[in-house]
């Protein structure tokens, strides 16, 4: 027999009853039942149930163990009266009467536990992470994201693709996030980048002729927390296609998520073809560039019953400057004084003065605002929003850019309150037709968007002849249930229209060389149309495993000051390392 085991903790079964078998694993919990002692013995792959009397020669260690020792249990397999058999356990059918134990690693006293699963401090939950991975639904979380990714190489194969790797170290860019830099020893004063994504490479892929590109690709940037995206590193499925127009990327693309989807979904319904959203229009209905389409309220624009109305706050925004406007929020069965008032004080709790509002009984319009504008206006609003007697309507107003935020926050809030988000379904869309540029307040200035590679809608004559900030670009987000899960564009593959697109953005031509010179030297050595897109996986995971927060479907996870607590990183290092490095180190007082 194995020196460790003859069968898994999770594969004994009926047909195994009678036979001696060996299994080793963690014990999960041990329970006195008056002369028995019952030992619950977990790996991998499951959970037995293993049994000892004061008559076996095991017995006497048996009562020294305790949680998550790790045991080498001989025994024989019988079966379980019916009384006593566990459905909840593959395994449940059978038990294990112990003839052998042997301690093959003791224990010291668990920081946490791993039975019961309770809740504990984050902290020692991430320093202790090779425990806390041992918790059943982690565990699973991560080998659901194993399968996720496996299945995500599968169908990229299917479709014609071959994963290649590129490099970690390359250099420092100027767009987008702030570098992770890596100091070089043969080269004093230089610094190497860790990719912010694959981007320029998997172009560089395109032009030698590969045609199709996917990698399971890490990324790393010096970025701020964020809610929706780990400290410091993450990963993307990665994709590049050479000769193709938006519609063949959508192809691959759509058929690869919802193919994900509906393989790990646990029976929610997943959406069959993907409706395209242009940006502008996102914004306009959701507040948004990553709708969360499980909710039903679309906002729309309600100016027209407001000017010159006898509600002077709005009537005089919109007489002041034709760039305000008046939105509407519906609210569904939200018609009651109590529910208004409690959205108006969440308004005042995210900074805004509140939150104009109207509600509908008894056929007609109640609250200040009704009153103010009247019965004639506030059925007019009524009636273009569809709304009845126990639905009510909630108003933003100002300069749309800046309101827009707070009104897609206030339509989830309103419609997660009410209970009419569906959330048995993953709703996935795409996002089309982004605006190439945008205006930096800070700086002043005409600014990149989105991805500064994209191809311009109307190419080098648009860039010429079009205020840049009306231009779009052949950019694309796929978005589920308001997450962002795929970015990507068609690249700009023409030298000129480079250069252009860059001098508006304030890159002169000698910038562009020195920063993307590989790039624009392989643009002019004949370069393939290409385009494609990059696939969060981590917010994939999180999503199809019912996770609230990233790090539950991470193995080994920083917390919120990308700080990794197990490993103790970022740590200090010998001042051998800086003289090798040519570093001398100018710490903030």
């Amino acid at each position: 027999m194995h020196r460790y085991r003859s069968h898994t903790c999770g594969e004994l079964r009926d047909s195994h009853v009678g036979e001696t078998v060996r299994l080793s694993g963690w014990v999960h919990r041990v329970r006195d039942h008056g002369g028995l002692l019952f030992i619950d013995l977990r790996d991998h792959y499951g959970i037995t149930q293993c049994v000892v009397d004061p008559d076996s020669p095991a017995f006497a260690l048996a009562e020294t163990v305790r949680a998550e020792w790790v045991l080498r249990i001989d025994g024989e397999v019988k079966s379980r009266s019916a009384e006593t058999s566990n459905d909840n356990l593959s395994t449940g059918q059978v038990e294990i009467f112990i003839r052998e134990l042997e301690v093959l690693g003791a224990s010291k006293e668990l920081p946490l536990p791993v039975f019961g699963e309770l809740d504990y401090p984050e902290e020692t939950r991430l320093k202790y992470r090779f425990i806390d991975l041992r918790r059943e639904t982690l565990h699973q979380n991560i080998m659901k994201r194993s399968a996720i990714i496996a299945s995500m190489r599968e169908r990229m194969r299917s479709h014609g693709f071959n994963e290649y790797q590129t490099p970690i170290l390359t250099a420092s860019s100027p767009e987008g996030a702030r570098d992770f830099l890596v100091p070089s020893r043969i080269h004093p004063g230089k610094f190497y980048a860790l990719p912010q994504a694959p981007q320029q490479f998997k172009q560089l892929l395109m032009m030698a002729g590969f045609d199709r590109y996917f990698q399971i690709a890490p990324c790393f940037r010096d970025e701020d927390p964020r809610a929706d995206r780990l400290p410091g590193e993450f990963y993307q499925l990665d994709v590049e296609m050479s000769f193709v127009e938006q519609e063949d990327v959508f192809r691959v693309a759509e058929d690869v998520l919802k193919g994900i989807f509906v393989e790990f979904a646990d029976g929610k319904r997943v959406t069959d073809v993907f409706p395209r959203i242009p940006y502008s229009e996102s914004m306009r209905k959701y507040g948004s560039d990553k709708p969360d389409l499980r909710n039903p309220i679309e906002m729309q624009n309600v100016s027209e019953h407001f000017a010159g109305s006898g509600f002077k706050i709005f009537a005089n925004m919109l007489a002041s400057d034709s760039k305000n406007e008046v939105w509407a929020i519906p609210a569904p069965t939200g018609g009651s004084r109590a529910f208004c008032d409690r959205m108006n004080s969440w308004a005042q709790g995210e900074g805004q003065p509140g939150l104009g509002y109207i509600f509908f009984r008894d056929g007609e319009g109640a609250g200040p605002v009704a009153k103010n504008i009247g019965p004639e206006r506030t059925e007019a609003i009524r009636t273009q929003l569809g709304l009845n007697d126990g639905d009510a309507v909630f108003f933003v107003a100002g300069q749309p850019k800046k309101f827009v935020d707070f009104a897609g926050k206030a339509r989830q809030k309103a419609g997660f309150d009410l209970d009419l988000v569906d959330q048995d379904q993953f709703a996935l869309c795409w996002i089309v037709d982004f605006p190439m540029y945008e205006w930096n307040e800070d700086e002043d200035r005409v600014d990149f968007s989105h991805n500064p590679f994209s191809m311009p809608q109307g190419g080098l004559d648009a860039l010429e002849n079009t205020d840049p900030l009306e231009l779009n670009a052949w950019q694309y987000d796929a978005v589920c249930n308001g997450f962002e899960i795929l970015s990507g564009a068609i690249r700009n593959h023409e030298p000129e229209i480079m250069k252009k697109a860059f001098a508006i953005a304030g890159y002169p031509e000698e910038v562009l060389e020195e920063k993307f010179g590989g790039m624009l030297r392989a643009l002019e050595y004949g370069a393939p149309p290409h385009g494609g897109c990059a696939a969060g996986i981590d917010r994939i995971v999180m999503l199809l495993c019912g996770a609230q927060n990233l790090r539950e479907i991470t193995l080994f996870p920083m917390n919120q000051q990308a700080m990794d607590l197990l490993m103790g990183a970022p740590s200090d290092v010998s001042n051998q390392q800086l003289r090798d490095l040519h570093i001398r180190l100018n710490l903030p007082e």
